[in-house]
């Protein structure tokens, strides 16, 4: 699958649970490579890298402990990933995390 698709998919799923909600990457992982076993997995890395480039372009906030982390630096850990307001017209927001 290729990074566009992935960040499709990462879109998809953020809208769908609002700006209330957040996903881990596991569950796009898990959409993207919804086979038997956990294949998913091997998807970590490019889901990662995802959805720091559409939080680098402002779509959605990468989470840390609950807060906003800067996508320019580098990211360790247990993230979720957060829709930003006023995306769904597909442009680029800007602003300051949370």
């Amino acid at each position: 699958m290729t990074i566009p698709a992935i960040e499709a998919e990462i879109l998809r799923i953020t809208q769908a649970r609002g700006l209330s909600g957040s996903v881990c990457p596991t569950e796009i992982a898990r959409a993207i490579d919804p086979g038997p076993g956990e294949h998913w997995r091997t998807r970590l890395s490019a889901v990662r890298r995802a959805a720091i480039r559409l939080a680098q372009a402002g779509r959605i906030d990468i989470l840390r402990k609950g807060r906003g982390v800067d996508p320019a630096q580098e990211i360790r850990g247990v993230i979720r990933l957060r829709i930003r307001p006023n995306t769904d017209d597909n442009s680029p927001q800007t602003g300051n995390l949370p």
